[in-house]
């Protein structure tokens, strides 16, 4: 029962992913491309945590 109120890390994490993969494509469609290489970077980091996750489980 108490269980049905904790967040779920790996939606937590795939919803960042998302933002990061989007806030990146908008940097590169604006010329940014270090901006886009640093984001995909941290997307790419947030990526390996979750499948960490998934192996875990």
């Amino acid at each position: 029962m108490l269980g049905l109120f904790r967040s779920d890390p790996k939606k937590k994490l795939q919803k960042a992913y998302e933002a990061k993969l989007q806030q990146a494509m908008t940097l590169q469609r604006n010329g940014d491309i270090r901006g886009y290489s640093l984001v995909t970077e941290e997307a790419e980091a947030i990526y390996a945590r979750l499948q960490a996750l998934d192996k875990a489980d």
